[in-house]
């Protein structure tokens, strides 16, 4: 065999646990066919959240005068804001180049198949390999209907040839809300359009009831059990008929309505890979295939869409192939996340159906305005969210909307992991002034539920 591992895909997963692997000992080869650093690095979260860095300014502008700064006159440069992303963005591959090279892993640059359960080929070569990892991560999907070729996806909107006045994104997940605010934080009228009753779906009722509030604060247009009928084009203008007849004339569209595992053209049903409905690759808990030599890791299996999952799953197959001790597995509970939405959300741990669902608990909510702006004069709030689990106290889930939401959450997540109660949340003392201290001087419950 040409190498111990070979991994398909170089996203953050793939390059893990090619690196863990290679400095285990075995030969690792690695192939990609586009850029090192996957969705993430390049076309994700981070190019993504340089955007809301950007975004904020507007506001930031408004807020200093209640400070006493005089802001002169202000534009903005698309261009710039692009150009330096981009800057960034080839430089992180080059990071991620350089891991991989001083790892001792081989780079291949192209597409690759699976001829069977041992051979990949790429570039016309046949390369054999003892383990295959399949890491090819997924990519937006557009459903069809009239003039989808109209739309575009969020990989294009990192490249952008000129900025949008008016913007129109359709879709309810956190892709397409963190990119309304984008839209509307850089300047655009924006419209968010979106086919169920609230959006985020999945997450606790009250982040996306209190989103949905301040997102039309800040000026987006929300539209809900809307759906798109057809889109033409006039011009450089596109034109959105929805189903209820209304027209939607604007110079984007942005379609955000879930991505698909890349499992297309690599040759797994020939290899003998079993797929899901939605073209996931079926793994078991250590993730492997079907076939007992593959194994798959990241979006292309369709648990959780989240760089640290898969880099975490990556090294579990880097430990059980070529590390000592027990197979490791990856517990996916307490999963903290954040969306960079215009104010973040960021969580951990259940939402307050999930844990009604499990018995009784204990809420626990905060509403307020941010000290900040009791001088700036903005309206934006803060929301925080506790819930307790009556029959043992522990702290089950925190929910947060507002600045910095995601670093705050963070910390929690520790103490959530490692099975806080609300009398240790009680008793820890809080900074003062922060917002974080919320989180530990919420003391009467604003319900009990089940």
């Amino acid at each position: 065999m040409d190498y111990d591992l070979f991994v398909i895909g170089a996203g953050s997963g793939g390059v893990r646990a090619s690196r863990m692997s290679a400095q285990n000992g075995a030969r690792v080869g690695i192939a990609e066919s586009t850029f090192l650093g996957g969705t993430c690095v390049n076309v994700g979260c981070v190019p993504k959240k340089l955007f809301v860095y950007g975004a904020h300014f507007s506001e930031e502008f408004e807020d200093a005068a209640g400070f006493g700064w005089t802001v002169g006159e202000r534009q903005f440069d698309w261009a710039v804001l692009r150009d330096n992303k981009t800057k960034e963005i080839e430089r992180l591959n080059g990071v991620y180049q350089n891991l991989l090279v001083n790892a001792g892993v081989v780079i291949h640059r192209g597409v690759a198949t699976l001829d069977d359960a041992n051979t990949i080929e790429i570039n016309g070569q046949k390369i054999t390999a003892r383990n295959i990892l399949i890491a090819t991560g997924s990519s937006p999907h557009v459903p069809d209907f009239p003039g989808k070729e109209h739309v575009l996806v969020s990989t294009d909107a990192f490249y952008l040839p000129a900025f949008p006045q008016h913007a129109v994104v359709v879709g309810g997940g956190y892709i397409a809300v963190e990119f309304a605010g984008i839209f509307r934080g850089l300047g655009a009228e924006t419209h968010l359009l979106y086919r169920g009753d609230l959006f985020l779906r999945g997450f606790d009722d009250g982040v996306r009831i209190f989103v949905r509030e301040e997102l039309e604060r800040k000026g987006i247009h929300l539209y809900f059990n809307t759906e798109v009928a057809s889109i033409t084009a006039e011009g450089q203008r596109k034109i959105i008929k929805l189903r209820n007849g209304e027209v939607l004339p604007t110079d984007l569209i942005l379609q955000a309505t879930g991505r698909r595992p890349n499992t297309q053209g690599l040759g797994l049903e020939r290899a003998g890979v079993k797929l899901g409905s939605n073209g996931e690759v079926l793994v078991d808990d250590y993730f492997q295939t079907s076939v007992p030599n593959i194994y798959a890791i990241g979006d292309v299996i369709d648990r959780f869409q989240l760089t640290p999952v898969a880099i975490g799953e990556g090294m579990c197959v880097a430990h059980n192939l070529f590390g000592s001790g027990a197979r490791h597995s990856l517990n996916y509970s307490d999963i903290p996340t954040a969306v960079f939405c215009q104010p973040n959300i960021g969580t951990v741990g259940l939402t307050e159906a999930q844990a009604v669902a499990e018995g009784p608990v204990s809420v626990f909510e905060a509403r307020f305005r941010a000290m900040k702006h009791m001088l700036s004069g903005r309206g934006e709030r803060t929301f925080m969210k506790l819930i307790v689990r009556r029959a043992d106290d522990r702290v089950v889930g925190a929910h947060m909307v507002g600045p910095e939401a995601g670093e705050i959450i963070q910390g929690l997540a520790v103490a959530i992991k490692a099975g806080a109660t609300k009398a240790q949340f009680d008793a820890t003392v809080g900074i003062h002034p922060t917002a974080a201290e919320e989180f530990v001087t919420m003391r009467e419950a604003t319900r009990q539920v089940g």
